[in-house]
């Protein structure tokens, strides 16, 4: 009876014990899952890149990815002392066992009975990889899963890889993976200038990095590093007196830092339209990180030294102009009130450029005819905004009859500005500044008016770098690059003619045309022959100052964020000296060189003033031309065509008629723009006709709407007929 029950439970047993393998091995098959082909292909799934300045120095960080892609150290770099260490304290049978360490799981499974909790693990290293790659709820099922898994992994993997990849991998507290990225987190530096007990520090945080943070309380550590160091003494990796001196030294903890601040040309570098072609996980930039630190402190110590002005605001962007490079791209200043403008990057920010478009409009004019030597009328100038008139003015207020062209961009004159827009036509005008890569300009010239000579539309200082750089480049235009080799060339595209370009940076860089408005010692009288051009927008809201020389084109603008006006800063009084420092930076260790000088250009002497002046006996200067431009080397062909139009009165013009003033006192001037005041005008004015000779007639003002229209001969042949334009006199 006795012996039939026996047998009966030792049969139930075996069925049971037969069952649970079955289910054991059901299950294992079922869970189980491939070890990786490649630790490679694993990393690959992190989607958050870093980049790199020129000389491989980071200038971001991110621990959101979900492997370390960026602090990945090769087994080789790692120090003997820390492999060795990590080894005793985490698998000491690493290079014994096949993945899972079964004397290891029966001796914790022992202990953890002893003690009735859980006193001990026995995960292998490679059993942590696993872990690693293959998230798991912490169940004995896991556990069981775990050790075959381990298995497969080193049937695939050396020791060593293995090792490697968990150093490198392995987590800590925020974030952080891998004994590199937890070196530079406590310590801020890297592993092989670590000391022994920092390395042993970050072993024992393996095991809880959290509880045992290091920037919490270092004294929970001090526990585990000495139980570590006696067994690192017990395999003779350590001596009593090591152990000893190793224990006297405190850990000296310093927050990570990145050696150069440049959020925003990393938010560029990452919004690039190339950029998920240009390297994974790390991207190789142009930025020079040396050059971005110098120009930041130049940056935020004349921004401190114009805080009176109330500028608070800044920044600049350099580039190496031979090959579209980005050198620097530095902003800097915060808005004192929380408004959205303090997190804009101000160097992709639109803004008024005021003065600084010039060069481009002269750049056509000199196109379509016109000559360094071209004399342009600087006088009073009014035109119409809306119903009303403005009064154009130079900065100065102060008016110099004729100029040159060389006079009028050197000096940045405001009224041949507008004649030149009116020689070329704001459509065309517009239309070059959209290829020379002024895209946000996209409004109708209408919308701009007479303004855009003036700078009024908006643009970035990317894009006015980029623009004259082009300028630089002798005419050709191509997008600035942030990525180290990558193609500069590829969408190079010519916008003027090289010799044009040649001769803007000989009027740019020339003192003596700048010498009416800026003096003769003027700030932007550089070393090294720069082209220099600044700008002011209305109310002084911003200010800028750009150049190039032989190799470098440089941008920096002034002003604030929120939209506040400035304590009447300019850009030669704000920006223009540091332009001056910020090429001062780029030449230094640089054998320099004067801007070239195109071949088809050539100097000729010629007379001073008018048309009229006799060779013979006239005053000469020297003037550069292109070749074929004049006919002699005594005379100039002087080409201010300007289109012939009626200036005042415009259409919908309201005037004010003043009650208080006689009827026959009050007058008002019409003015034909185009015509010599040899030519004869017939006015027709409210049907009656009036004959007047020169451009300009004035005409007793009369309350009510009037209308006007105009026939123009010269010489007794008809030249010009003006339509009919209606104002009104209230």
């Amino acid at each position: 009876m006795i012996r039939s029950i026996v047998i009966k439970l030792a049969l139930s047993g075996v069925i049971c014990a037969a069952a649970f393998c079955i289910f054991l091995g059901i299950y294992t098959v079922k869970n189980i899952q491939a070890a990786p082909d490649s630790f490679n292909k694993v990393l690959r799934s992190s989607q958050f890149v870093q980049v790199l300045d020129r000389a491989g120095d980071p200038l971001n960080v991110t621990y959101q990815n979900k492997w370390n892609v960026h602090d990945i150290r090769s087994l080789y770099e790692i120090p003997d002392f820390l492999k060795h260490a990590i080894v005793i304290s985490e698998d000491k049978r690493f290079y014994a066992h096949n993945g899972p360490d079964w004397l290891a799981r029966l001796a914790a499974l022992k202990s953890n009975v002893l003690a009735l909790r859980s006193v001990r693990g026995a995960s292998t290293i490679t059993e942590q990889c696993v872990r690693m790659l293959r998230p798991r709820r912490r169940t004995i099922g896991a556990r069981w899963i775990e050790g075959f898994e381990a298995g497969r992994l080193e049937q695939n993997f050396s020791k060593n890889e293995i090792l490697e990849f968990y150093l490198n991998q392995v987590p800590y507290t925020a974030n952080r993976r891998g004994i590199a990225q937890a070196a530079h987190y406590y310590f801020d530096r890297d592993l092989d200038t670590l000391s022994q007990k920092e390395m042993l520090a970050l072993i024992v945080l393996v095991r809880a990095p959290s509880r045992m943070d290091l920037w919490k309380d270092t004294k929970k550590v001090e526990g585990g590093i000495e139980r570590l160091a006696s067994n690192l003494v017990r395999h003779d990796v350590l001596t009593e007196k090591q152990k000893a001196s190793l224990l006297a030294e405190p850990l000296d903890l310093r927050s990570p830092r990145l050696s150069v601040a440049a959020s925003e040309f990393v938010g560029h570098v990452k919004s690039h339209q190339q950029a998920p072609n240009a390297g994974w996980p790390k991207i190789k930039t142009t930025l020079n990180a040396n050059l971005q630190n110098r120009v930041q402190t130049l940056l935020d110590e004349r921004l401190a030294h114009l805080r009176n002005k109330n500028v608070h605001n800044g920044a600049v962007l350099a580039i190496d102009h031979t090959n579209g490079e980005i050198l620097a791209w530095v902003v800097a200043g915060k808005n004192s009130t929380d408004t959205p403008g303090k997190y804009f990057d101000a160097v992709t920010t639109p803004r008024q450029p005021g003065s600084a478009l010039k060069p481009f409009l002269y750049a056509l004019a000199l196109e379509k005819g016109w000559t360094a030597a071209t004399i342009i009328e600087d006088a009073p100038l009014v035109e119409s905004v809306g119903h009303g008139l403005h009064a154009y003015k130079n900065y100065s207020r102060t008016f110099y009859g004729d100029v040159t062209l060389r006079q009028a961009l050197g000096n940045s004159l405001n009224i041949p500005a507008l004649k030149a827009l009116q020689f070329v036509g704001a459509e065309a005008y517009l239309d070059r500044l959209h290829k020379f890569g002024f895209r946000g300009l996209s409004n109708h010239p209408i919308f701009y008016g007479d303004g855009i000579a003036l700078g009024n539309g908006d643009v970035t200082l990317l894009e006015l770098v980029e623009a004259y750089a082009a300028i630089a480049n002798g005419g050709v235009h191509q997008p600035l690059t942030p990525f180290l080799e990558a193609d500069g060339n590829a969408d190079a595209t010519r916008v003027m003619a090289p010799e044009l370009a040649s001769l803007l940076g000989l009027i740019l860089s020339d003192p003596k045309a700048r010498e009416l408005e800026f003096g003769a010692y003027s700030v932007l009288n550089f070393p090294v022959q720069t082209a220099v051009k600044t700008g002011t927008s209305s109310d002084y809201r911003d200010s800028w100052a750009v150049g190039f020389n032989y190799r470098y084109t440089v941008g920096v603008w002034m002003g604030n964020l929120d939209q506040q006006p400035t304590d009447g800063l300019t850009g030669s009084v704000g920006p223009a000296l540091l332009l001056r420092s910020v090429f001062s930076e780029l030449n230094k260790h640089q054998e320099t060189r004067p801007l070239p000088v195109h071949a088809k250009l050539v100097k000729r002497d010629i007379c001073k003033g008018s048309e009229q002046a006799n060779p013979e006996t006239c005053a000469k200067y020297s003037e550069w031309f292109v070749n074929g431009s004049i006919g002699q080397a005594d005379s100039v062909a002087y080409n201010t065509s300007i289109p012939i139009r009626l200036r005042l009165p415009v259409n919908g013009l309201h005037v004010a008629y003043d009650p208080r003033v006689p009827a026959d006192s009050q007058a008002m001037e019409f003015h034909i723009q185009g015509i010599s005041e040899n030519d004869h005008v017939i006015w027709e004015i409210n049907g009656e006709k009036v004959k007047a000779k020169g451009s300009k007639y004035v005409w007793p003002v009369k309350r009510g709407e009037h209308a006007v229209e105009a026939t123009v001969f010269n010489n007794d042949q008809q030249i010009a007929y003006i339509e009919e334009t209606v104002f009104l006199v209230k």
